[in-house]
């Protein structure tokens, strides 16, 4: 007998995958911190490069590119970070580096918003950081291009634009920790699954958007990620 519910369940989060009618369905995000070295410099820290570490967003925080959307609540000092997005199709746990790349379904631009205030009050007080990360519309993704028609990871540029100037701009070959350590670390600790997202951190340049700012960022191979953020009132 199926089951019944008191009231219906929410849809299930999904993204477009380029040359594809069907969509991605968004299991869990997880987020790599402090993947840049310049980025972990200009929040005034040293990067860790003993181990990757990660915080993680509610499915529902997805947002399509393109969208429009509200100013986020409770902040007055919101940022973006464009960071690539590894989509996985397939799960494990315990994996060696060698066999984490079997896992990746493809790519996608990614924008992680951040309330930095809040993270800020929170990091100072010792409390999860929660609020500064996991919000609506906090996981701004692109369609996902198949692994295969995009290659392997290695010089491409990632960028992003504010309101048509240029504030972050790096290659892929700069993080920290590549893609297959990332996914062999994190399944230390998770038994990863089909639908998971991992955004992978992003380069220097962070900063706010305010009301009525525009981001557009862009990954060499991969579809461009735009937002809008509505003018106040």
């Amino acid at each position: 007998m199926p089951a019944e519910y008191l009231f219906a369940p929410p849809d299930v989060p999904a993204v477009a995958v380029t040359g594809e009618s069907r969509l991605f369905p968004v299991r869990r995000i997880f987020c790599v911190g402090r993947n840049y070295a310049a980025h972990a410099a200009e929040m005034g820290v040293e990067a860790d490069r003993e181990a990757p570490f990660y915080f993680t967003k509610s499915a529902h925080a997805i947002c399509p590119t393109g969208a429009t959307i509200p100013y986020p609540a409770g902040t007055r000092d919101c940022h973006h970070e464009m960071e690539l997005v590894v989509a996985l199709g397939r799960g494990g746990a315990e994996l060696a580096e060698a066999e984490a790349m079997a896992l990746v379904f493809g790519y996608a631009c990614g924008i992680d918003l951040t309330r930095r205030d809040l993270q800020a009050v929170a990091k100072d007080r010792r409390r999860p950081r929660d609020l500064g990360k996991d919000f609506d519309n906090a996981a701004v993704i692109a369609p996902i291009t198949p692994a295969a028609r995009f290659g392997v990871i290695g010089e491409q540029r990632i960028w992003l634009d504010r309101n048509g100037a240029r504030v972050q701009e790096a290659r892929l070959s700069d993080m920290i920790w590549p893609v297959p350590a990332i996914i062999a670390h994190l399944s230390r600790f998770y038994r990863l699954a089909a639908g998971d997202l991992i955004y992978t951190g992003t380069p220097a340049g962070v900063g706010p958007v305010g009301p009525g700012g525009a981001l557009e960022g862009g990954i060499d191979g991969l579809a461009p990620v735009r937002l809008q953020i509505a003018p106040a009132g």
